[in-house]
């Protein structure tokens, strides 16, 4: 049997855009947030460490990436994903958290730009996606 060529790239298309939209468990659309923060002059690798160190052990976390700016040697942009706002909320209560943001006030000498989004889908989502 000959598999027609315009209908293979047709189902093709439309099984790799089934993933690009997502919702948590709940039916709840997911949260997001992206923010550069400047560190005090020579803290970021100190800042760093603290924000990978405290950022396990988060419920309904699906991604937090902590990365370096190439171009400002003090800034570092901090990309999230939860499965809900409510728990993104939660997260800042829990102790590890408020620990951690204790530790690091010193060490921060700004936020200059940030988001609220929502995700919707992408590489690293896979698991929000199938629930």
């Amino acid at each position: 049997m000959a598999i027609d060529r315009r209908m293979m790239l047709g189902v093709t298309a439309a099984a790799t855009m089934l993933p690009t939209v997502a919702m948590s468990a709940k039916g709840i659309a997911m949260y997001g947030m992206l923010g550069r923060m400047k560190a005090q002059p020579g803290k970021r690798d100190e800042l760093l460490a603290l924000l990978l160190e405290s950022s396990g052990g988060m419920p309904g976390c699906l991604s937090y990436i902590v990365a370096k700016d190439v171009k400002d040697p003090d800034a570092i942009w901090i990309t999230e994903a939860w499965d809900s706002k409510e728990h993104h909320d939660a997260s800042l209560k829990l102790p590890q958290v408020q620990a951690a943001i204790a530790k690091a006030r010193p060490l921060i000498a700004g936020f200059d730009s940030s988001a609220e989004t929502e995700p919707v889908g992408g590489i690293g989502l896979g698991s929000a996606l199938k629930r």
